[in-house]
């Protein structure tokens, strides 16, 4: 197994009197492809966030490359390489594809960014429209976001946080949003994509096709637990994951 770029020991997560993440402990293998699944409020959020900045845990820590990165800002976990999406794209309506791409280079190619001051150089533009061919939406590189379907605009998305030096990638809910029969292109697209930059991807899905295709391990959340820690096949027979997760019964 290769060694462990993420490496979460024993971290819980309180607001008040509700308990949103308890005893998490979970190593990720540099290259993994791992999903998270569980019901609303299950603690995948609340893990995602810790990991990225977002949450400061209440105990416990977070290593990414044998560093500890507990606490730190949601910017400097950027800097580092631990870079994220959101459920809803993170998009500016008034900008073409392009020039959203280009503010994303900006924001992390920069330790005091701004939008203000885009990348227009053209070894800049050059690394966007690479980036735009590799997610299948270099076509649409002039078009404004309005005029997007949710699928490339998730694309975007994901491509935009792939700006800088990505080493982990974590998705909030890749399929949300996208017509049925364009998940599965859109997942080969993204998994292709990140596999061929040997990034570490780690997924937020409640679609359980696309976590049985595209997963290589599954964490099952309830209760602010982690309950399961397997392969798709052995966590989605698990008794506990259908009792609480898929509310499938054997």
């Amino acid at each position: 197994m290769s060694q462990a770029i993420l490496d979460v020991r024993d971290v819980q997560k309180r607001f008040g009197a509700v308990t949103a993440a308890q005893d998490i402990t979970v190593q990720v293998p540099a290259g993994a492809v791992y999903s998270l699944i569980g019901t609303n409020g299950a603690g995948k959020t609340t893990f995602v966030n810790m990991v990225t900045g977002y949450l400061k845990p209440n105990s416990g820590s977070i290593s990414f490359l044998g560093r500890d990165i507990t606490g730190l800002s949601p910017r400097k976990i950027t800097q580092l390489g631990i870079h994220r999406s959101f459920q809803i794209a993170q998009l500016c309506n008034d900008l073409t594809v392009e020039e959203n791409m280009l503010v994303a280079t900006t924001i992390h190619g920069s330790r005091s960014p701004s939008l203000l001051r885009p990348a227009h150089s053209a070894e800049a533009r050059d690394k966007v429209l690479e980036t735009l061919e590799r997610f299948g939406i270099a076509d649409h590189r002039n078009r404004l976001i309005p005029e997007l379907s949710g699928g490339v605009k998730k694309l975007l998305d994901i491509a935009m946080a792939m700006a800088g030096d990505t080493r982990i990638m974590l998705l909030d809910e890749p399929t949300s949003g996208v017509a049925a029969d364009e998940k599965f292109p859109i997942m080969d697209l993204v998994i292709d994509a990140l596999k061929a930059e040997g990034v570490t991807i780690i997924f937020v899905e409640h679609d359980m096709d696309i976590v049985t295709r595209y997963s290589e391990r599954v964490l099952a959340f309830y209760d602010g637990r982690i309950i399961a820690n397997d392969a798709p096949d052995e966590v989605l027979t698990d008794p506990d994951v259908q009792k609480y997760v898929t509310g499938v019964t054997a």
